[in-house]
């Protein structure tokens, strides 16, 4: 493993499981000191954090104390998220408010907090967990789909916003991944092994997405190394949003 991360630190929002906690895992790998931020922290072998993205008040302390303790902050992932099912009248506005403002006024607030520590640094990035939902129209996910619309959105603006500054500002698009939220999903259903089945064959190379390969991504994207890689989304989907490929047989 290479240590493009050394003497940096990296905040990751949603980092105590599933791709937060796999992309925590590889930023330290890659040699950063690194910080969970999350509603329950309590699991992360990382300097864990209680936050909530939905309270500005909780987000401005969480991120405080993170460069109080390391004395900066270099890289900010944001992967805190929540999902939707159902189609366009399936869920309540109370809903739609709810999860727009975990997954798109979230990442405005840790953001804006971490800015003034982003711009002291010489290798400022900014990742967003983005989705295939911002790129691919899939029944049943109307909602999930217009806050990472609206996520895929967020990071070219915050892009161009911020490029002369020296702070990068990429996401992520990542297929669907093998996360123990995807399989409370697949459990609630009424046949599981089918869901499965029907999702690994709605991605091109035939499997959901692993956890590391999105962190594998994310990484790319935060490194140093990648200096002049800014606006840009970077899809790990086995090829679903840009192949068509023809049916077997």
């Amino acid at each position: 493993m290479s240590t493009e991360f050394e003497g940096l630190v990296a905040l990751v929002t949603g980092g105590a499981s599933g791709i937060g906690a796999a992309i925590a895992d590889r930023l330290a790998a890659g040699g950063a000191q690194v910080a969970v931020l999350d509603l329950n922290p309590s699991g992360t072998p990382h300097f864990g954090v209680e936050c909530n993205v939905a309270d500005d008040a909780s987000v401005r302390a969480a991120v405080d104390t993170v460069a109080r303790k390391f004395g900066r902050l270099d890289v900010v992932v944001n992967n805190a998220g929540i999902g939707a099912q159902g189609d366009i009248s399936a869920n309540d506005d109370d809903e739609w408010h709810r999860v727009l403002d975990i997954n798109v006024v979230g990442i405005a607030r840790v953001s804006r907090a971490a800015l003034p520590y982003l711009r002291e640094s010489p290798a400022a990035a900014i990742v967003n967990t983005c989705s295939i939902a911002a790129t691919a129209g899939l029944p049943q996910r109307a909602l999930y789909s217009a806050s990472k619309g609206a996520v895929l959105s967020l990071t070219l603006a915050m892009a161009a916003d911020h490029v002369r500054e020296g702070i990068r500002v990429n996401c992520v698009n990542p297929g669907t991944v093998d996360t123990p939220w995807v399989g409370r999903l697949l459990d609630s259903s009424a046949d599981p092994a089918a869901e499965r089945a029907a999702l690994n064959a709605r991605q091109p190379h035939g499997r959901l997405v692993e956890a590391a390969e999105v962190a594998g991504a994310v990484a790319y994207l935060a490194s140093p190394l990648s200096g002049s890689t800014s606006g840009t989304s970077l899809a790990i989907d086995g090829g679903m949003q840009g192949l068509r490929l023809r049916p077997v047989g």
